[in-house]
């Protein structure tokens, strides 16, 4: 879609809750520095002003979670935990069409920003929701909790994953939590019940060193080539595996990429050692165990003094239930057949802070209501347009009470 004209700054005509969705997109949040401070008091604020209950908490030094809490008429019931991040990716301004932190609306009411669908719309969605809600004088059994996270963008080590942890969290009494999906061009709005495992692998591959002018044997880029020969193959196979099956999507399939290189000292020194970073996410239907005795033999194969390490390995492969049977699914699923919204459950394909609520023994589902819309997360020129940010509060107002109406289950007595 091309951009429009810019149009007018917020004024009169424009919903109060666009304008507040714009005033979070100017704060600049953006790794590697992001201005935490700034987001946490403006939420604060917000969240204040909505009569929540405010609660920071220090995971790390300079890592703040901001939990808001609306009480439900019986604490004791598990709660309803919305998620969402406070950080972005960072830009490449001289690819963006605007600047990416002035959050300018053109004449077609898309709003772009670095966020604005990763994941600040749906952060302010939740909070509209909510003021409709208490503006309507509602009140439900369940407790409501939002959770604003920092670095999930460089993996959540610093956020949430220290956070489940945490006595702060486990005192929230989560039953069912929701946090972020993706967009979705078509008119289905995209479900995330689980997602793949991140592994960052460093194959390391040593060898005989010597002049470059000679033909040395046993050189550590004979076997490098050979790891990442083997690697690739196999990238090619899953590729044409999702190509070749139109039922599989991006979550279904293993994703390897080859992402980092590193080797040599001078252009005619043979080097000693090499090594190769791969990005792999596997699917919750991958037998783990089995993958990695593939890796291994992968290295074993290209010679000796290959050996590999994980940088990053996550193992855990929850997944949410989305049966009808499932009393927080058939609430969910039930307002979305209500308000005709078409669903496409999935996989997620990379990963979110999701995964660390699932290993914590929670279910979770990714949905960011966001459809005819291009996926645009980390890309130039990231925008949302108005209406769609506008209609997913309607749906979160419609989601939130049904949530927090689910009768008491059998383990709540």
């Amino acid at each position: 879609m091309a951009p429009g004209k810019p149009g007018k700054s917020a004024g009169a005509s424009e919903d109060p809750s666009v304008t507040l969705f714009r005033e979070y997109l100017k704060i600049n949040t953006v790794h590697p520095e992001p201005d935490y401070d700034a987001a946490v008091r403006f939420l604060e604020r917000v969240g204040t002003d909505l009569g929540l209950a405010c609660q920071k908490v220090e995971v790390c030094p300079g890592r703040v979670v901001l939990v808001l809490t609306w009480l439900g008429t019986n604490p004791r019931l598990r709660s309803i935990l919305l998620n969402s991040h406070t950080d972005v990716v960072p830009v490449f301004e001289e690819h963006w069409t605007y600047p990416p932190f002035e959050a300018v609306k053109d004449s077609q009411g898309n709003i772009y920003a670095r966020g604005a669908q990763d994941m600040k719309c749906v952060s302010i969605q939740y909070l509209e929701a909510i003021r409709r809600l208490k503006a309507e004088g509602k009140c439900f059994a369940r407790t409501i909790h939002l959770t604003f996270v920092p670095d999930e963008e460089v993996g959540g080590h610093k956020g949430m994953e220290m956070f489940v942890q945490r006595p702060e969290f486990k005192a929230l009494n989560v039953g069912f939590a929701l946090d972020e999906g993706l967009a979705s061009p078509s008119d289905t709005f995209s479900v995330f019940y689980g997602e793949k495992s991140p592994w960052w692998i460093k194959v390391k591959c040593a060898g005989s060193p010597g002049h470059g002018s000679r033909f040395i044997s046993n050189t550590a880029a004979e076997k490098m080539h050979k790891v990442i020969t083997s690697f690739l193959a196999f990238r090619e196979s899953e590729k044409q595996r999702l190509r070749s099956d139109t039922g599989l999507t991006l979550g279904d399939v293993t994703s390897l990429n080859l992402t980092m290189l590193e080797g040599g000292v001078s252009f005619n020194v043979v080097p000693s050692e090499m090594a190769v970073g791969f990005d792999v996410r596997i699917p919750p239907t991958v037998d783990l165990k089995a993958f990695e005795e593939q890796v291994a033999a992968w290295c074993q194969a290209a010679g000796d003094g290959v050996t590999y390490e994980f940088i990053q390995k996550c193992m855990d492969q929850h997944i949410t239930s989305t049966e009808e049977t499932d009393p927080w699914w058939k609430a969910f699923s039930g307002v979305c057949r209500d308000m005709k919204l078409p669903l496409k459950l999935e996989i997620f394909p990379a990963a979110t802070d999701s995964r660390y609520i699932r290993a914590a023994g929670h279910p979770a589902v990714g949905f960011s209501p966001m459809n005819r819309t291009p996926v645009l997360l980390h890309d130039h020129n990231e925008f949302l347009n108005e209406q769609v940010f506008l209609r997913g509060i309607d749906i979160y107002a419609r989601l939130l009470p049904a949530l927090a109406s689910v009768p008491a289950l059998p383990a709540e007595g």
